[in-house]
């Protein structure tokens, strides 16, 4: 009896030990992901905090920060020393959110929370991913967490209000590259005028699977369909994304430039980045 104990003891502490296993998928491929960005004033309270390509926001409040995606595992302390370069304080983090639960957005996520005691809130669609490290997600094996798994304080839906020091960001429920892709809309100001701007997570497709061969997530083409409409009707003054080759940044800003909102009010490119889309989702759904 004790032998058979002592089995199920091992057994049930294997798995936990397998629960908790964290690997990183290789970002070798896309060195811009872990390449360093000085960090820059957008519009308004609105900055930049990421890498050369995966986009991270920092809203500074009088009543504390939000922090908006944290880029791969590594990006912590990049994030931190370009907080501090802005002459702010990672600690001063109030709200945690990101734009959807990929390793290349979560990966600091968890690292984030706990040196700050931050509250971390996501979309409902995207809530489990975030919870199991990416165990979940549609589109991997399972076998182990990509990210360290992240608590959630607050559940997200659809035109959500998150709130803090005098901003108010309403999230965009934008499913199809993950089941909780979202977009945040908001306005901000300086001494010349009020931008109403949008981080937007764009439907780009992740899966080389036919929609169709994905049972883990059956309504994707649905999803994908639902958010390329609802974008096309968005309004705002001043646009940024998920990825920074996806806004341009890098032609956009360059290291040094002075403060230039104008820069990122080309809302025509958006318009027409959807209507490539639109075209890439067409061509899958024929051969689907």
């Amino acid at each position: 009896m004790k032998k058979i104990l002592l089995l199920i003891f091992i057994s049930l502490l294997h798995c936990t030990i397998k629960a908790q296993e964290v690997l990183e998928p290789s970002s070798k491929n896309h060195p811009e992901w872990s390449k360093p960005f000085p960090p820059f004033r957008i519009v308004g309270n609105l900055y930049y905090v990421g890498t050369a390509d995966l986009a991270c926001y920092l809203i500074v409040t009088p009543k504390g920060n939000i922090l908006i995606n944290t880029g791969l595992a590594s990006s912590e302390k990049m994030i931190r020393e370009s907080i501090k370069t802005l002459g702010f304080k990672l600690s001063d983090t109030k709200i945690l959110l990101t734009t959807q639960a990929h390793f290349d957005h979560l990966g600091a996520m968890a690292a984030i929370k706990k040196s700050t005691g931050a509250k971390f809130m996501v979309d409902y669609a995207d809530a489990q991913v975030a919870a199991d490290g990416g165990r979940s997600d549609y589109d991997l094996d399972g076998k182990v967490s990509v990210f360290k798994p992240v608590k959630i304080d607050r559940i997200l839906h659809d035109k959500d209000i998150i709130s803090l020091g005098g901003m108010e960001l309403v999230m965009l429920h934008h499913p199809g590259h993950t089941k909780g892709s979202c977009s945040f809309l908001f306005t901000v100001n300086d001494q010349n005028r009020i931008y109403r701007v949008l981080i937007a997570n764009l439907p780009t497709i992740v899966t080389d699977r036919k929609f169709t061969d994905i049972p883990a997530y059956p309504h994707i083409a649905e999803d994908y369909d639902y958010t390329l409409r609802s974008m096309k009707d968005l309004k705002f003054d001043l646009w940024v994304a998920s990825h920074g080759i996806q806004f341009d940044l890098l032609k956009k800003h360059k290291p040094g430039d002075s403060y230039n909102p104008a820069a990122f009010m080309d809302v025509k490119n958006f318009y027409d980045y959807l209507d490539e889309l639109q075209v890439e989702y067409d061509k899958k759904m024929e051969k689907d």
